[in-house]
């Protein structure tokens, strides 16, 4: 396995991100550390060439892990974060989502004040699941059948190590293209005899208008990963779609949406 990494300035991230994103796609994690002005970007991959042709193009460095290098990620000490009334651990490793970040945050207060009052059963499919928190987070918080999807290995490699970690059973992390929501929500309805309650997706704005056609079916949409400048464009696919928005929350250049079928 091999991991790239670079330090970015948030002005250099600004002009680059729309075109790293579209070569990386859900693979590059953007880590964010408090009182610190640069960015960590890191992209891993178990082919070295397609790491080498994002050095080429905005610089960085390439370096193998160590076979072991998942076992000394979740060694990594992290503060627990509060879930209800119980406690997830989620360490700092190489899939996004440890909860700190801003879209991370928004997605869990949603998912926590949406289901707050619901009765034990419901079902969520959580797309380009990562870390696997927010999947864990919906069993803890009372969902019968919980579905995280990812199209990269180690993220859902990382998330069923978390699910063991925080000793949560019930959750199925499966690596599947993102855009197959389709074939995931059938094997919910196997599972659950029903559509999927809810379905989080934590993802950058163009694949989340590309796949939203496929959502449509889910009661609620908890989503995130939305850039400020591209509210406006996702507000109009929405109205196309007949979605409505029932709560909009933003924390610095960061949007999350809670939303659902008209």
């Amino acid at each position: 396995m091999y991991l790239w990494r670079k330090s970015a300035s948030r002005k250099w991230w600004s002009a680059n991100e729309l075109r790293l994103r579209a070569i990386a796609g859900d693979r590059l994690a953007v880590i964010e550390r408090p009182n610190c002005k640069q960015l960590q970007l890191e992209i891993a991959s178990n082919r070295r060439t397609k790491l080498q042709n994002i050095a080429k193009q905005f610089g960085g460095y390439i370096e193998k892990l160590s076979r072991d290098w998942l076992q000394r990620v979740l060694r990594h000490k992290t503060k627990p974060i509060k879930v209800g009334n119980r406690r997830l651990i989620i360490p700092a490793g190489m899939a996004f989502g440890t909860g700190k970040h801003a879209t991370t945050a928004m997605c869990l207060r949603f998912l926590e004040e949406l289901t707050r009052d619901w009765d034990h059963g419901w079902s969520i499919l959580d797309l380009g699941t990562g870390s696997g928190i927010l999947a864990l987070a919906a069993k803890l918080l009372g969902a019968k059948n919980a579905i995280g999807i990812d199209n990269d290995p180690i993220a859902v490699r990382t998330a069923r190590q978390n699910a063991r970690l925080n000793k949560i059973r019930g959750v199925e992390f499966r690596v599947s293209d993102l855009r197959d929501w389709e074939r995931s929500n059938r094997r919910l309805r196997q599972d659950s005899s029903a559509q999927a309650d809810i379905v989080t997706a934590n993802l950058f704005s163009e694949l989340l208008m590309k796949i939203l056609p496929a959502l449509m079916s889910a009661r609620w949409l908890i989503l995130s990963g939305i850039l400020r400048l591209q509210e406006r464009e996702l507000r109009r696919s929405f109205a196309r779609h007949k979605i409505e928005i029932v709560k909009v929350r933003r924390s610095g250049k960061w949007v999350a949406m809670l939303t659902r079928r008209r």
